[in-house]
């Protein structure tokens, strides 16, 4: 029985020595070094090489003199080897999240230094969306000018089936306008979209402006108008 707890004590060993980076090079660099830990039994064990009845628990790696060279940690099962790496994961997730925060508020504020270069930012983006707008209505205006003398010749057809050509052009007609309206109508949202937006990111901004750390606000909102800055 006792030959096989030493074969499994080696055994032990080996893995810990073979799988744990820590461990390892811990045991390459380890020369003259002497290990030292409390074992579950509360026994005191030193040794020139990791121990394996301490696998579990921190062991002191210290120099011929006495000094404390290194702590080896805990040797983990898979279970929370896996466990640790997916918690090292997140956190480095986390971190990046953080600094890619900072780093978009430093930048906001950059691009906007005050309120009135981000009113100017505001406003040149709502003319795209105005100007827009009245090119349809224009357009409108000319559809309707090209329509009157559609309507004067359909007047000779009251009570007749128009002639193919002539409902062919009303029809046309009607589908531009109808196109246009639809185009106005989607500016008309775009202008209400460009405001909440710009809303949301002045409220940031003022934040900001007013001593809040970069990165400490959360997520910007993010600006996709483009426009006049």
């Amino acid at each position: 029985m006792r030959h096989t707890a030493a074969a499994a004590a080696t055994v032990v060993l080996f893995n810990l020595l073979g799988s744990a980076p820590a461990w390892a090079q811990a045991g390459d660099n380890g020369k003259g070094a002497i290990y030292s830990c409390t074992a579950p039994d509360g026994r005191k064990l030193t040794s020139d090489r990791p121990i394996a009845d301490c696998s579990m628990r921190e062991q002191r790696v210290l120099n011929p003199d006495g000094s404390l060279r290194t702590v080896l940690p805990p040797f983990l099962s898979p279970e929370e080897r896996a466990a640790k790496e997916t918690r090292d994961r997140k956190l480095a997730a986390d971190r990046a999240a953080q600094a890619d925060a900072v780093r978009r508020d430093r930048n906001l504020m950059q691009r906007f230094p005050n309120e009135p270069a981000h009113q100017r930012a505001r406003q040149g983006a709502l003319d795209d969306a105005e100007k827009a707008m009245r090119i349809s209505e224009r357009r409108i205006k000319d559809l309707g000018l090209e329509r009157k003398p559609l309507l004067d010749e359909a007047e000779f057809y009251k009570g007749k089936p128009l002639p193919g050509k002539l409902k062919q052009q009303l029809d046309a007609n009607d589908a531009a306008v109808e196109a246009q309206q639809q185009l106005i109508e989607n500016q008309k949202a775009e202008l209400v979209r460009i405001n909440s937006r710009y809303d949301a990111e002045l409220a940031h901004l003022k934040k900001l402006w007013g001593g809040a750390p970069p990165g400490s606000l959360g997520d910007a909102p993010v600006i996709t108008t483009t426009g006049a800055q």
